[in-house]
């Protein structure tokens, strides 16, 4: 029998976790947007005369006692903010060895979704490679993460990653902005500042989960070697030494730098996981921080 995406034990954990990310992500907890249309909602807004076919129960019947007239109550909504998980399924994504980067990202938006299926949001869960793949929209509570756990599980890793292609694509395929948790090694030819810039002009609002296996970041290799590039079949001749692997991790350190400051300056947010992480400490510690930074 297949493993499941998430443990029982780790979903009832996730419940007790809503409670810390309405503070922490106001996106993903509900609409941080107020709006002047009338309807059910916490905060009171005003007061107009009842007409037929309104709902009693939104009646002042105090006001009515007094002045003998209906009046209905209207509150303040809070409309709520689409929730898009971009999961990378690109070749890349099956590296890691034992960590299997692939497998760690698919746990991850799992784990995302239930939290906001939990608060009854409704969740789109969109894999891409080259361009965006068959996408999940998963909603209804935590009755219905069955579904969207079977989609992920489901889920294989495959082609190259191209930033500027996904992005054009999801700009066409989501037009009104919203929260874009975007979870991927950031791995690509062409580079992921510029796409992820244009997709937080565009108004949404970029939450990057930077994940990596430990060897992306330093290399346990020694010797002369011939790696091989996951999505291009390119092939690269390196000696690694102490001091080629030092210059290496530096370069990596300073391409999560860069991916961070895109995040930063545009009000995002980013938070770097190495697969060693476990999910579970992954959503209980940087994950239900209100600033997570690398």
């Amino acid at each position: 029998m297949a493993e499941p995406l998430l443990d029982q034990l780790f979903l009832e954990r996730l419940e007790r976790l809503t409670i810390h990310w309405v503070r922490s992500f106001p996106g993903l907890i509900g609409g941080h947007n107020t709006s002047r249309f009338a309807g059910a909602g916490l905060e009171f807004l005003d007061h107009r005369h009842f007409h037929h076919g309104d709902d009693l129960r939104a009646v002042n019947w105090r006001a009515y006692m007094r002045l003998e007239k209906l009046f209905l109550k209207m509150f303040q909504v809070e409309p709520r903010v689409p929730v898009r998980i971009l999961l990378d399924a690109s070749n890349s994504m099956r590296t890691g060895g034992d960590c299997d980067k692939f497998n760690y990202v698919r746990r991850l938006a799992g784990a995302l979704s239930y939290v906001g299926l939990v608060r009854l949001e409704t969740i789109a869960l969109q894999p891409f490679s080259e361009t965006l793949r068959d996408s999940h929209l998963c909603s209804g509570g935590r009755h219905r993460f069955a579904p969207a756990a079977a989609f992920l599980t489901s889920l294989e890793a495959r082609g190259r990653t191209h930033f500027f292609d996904m992005a054009r694509e999801f700009a066409s395929a989501y037009p009104q902005r919203g929260l874009l948790i975007l979870i991927s090694d950031f791995f690509g030819e062409d580079g992921c500042e510029k796409p992820l810039q244009y997709l937080s002009d565009l108004g949404h609002e970029l939450l990057l989960l930077h994940v990596w296996a430990e060897e992306d970041r330093v290399p346990p290799w020694s010797g002369e070697l011939e790696l091989v590039d996951a999505e291009t079949g390119d092939k690269l001749e390196l000696s690694f030494e102490d001091d080629v692997r030092e210059l290496y991790t530096e370069r990596f350190d300073a391409y999560a730098r860069a991916i961070r400051n895109v995040a930063l300056r545009n009000g995002g947010r980013y938070i770097g996981l190495c697969t060693k992480t476990p999910v579970e400490e992954a959503m209980f510690g940087p994950l239900s921080q209100v600033e997570a930074v690398y």
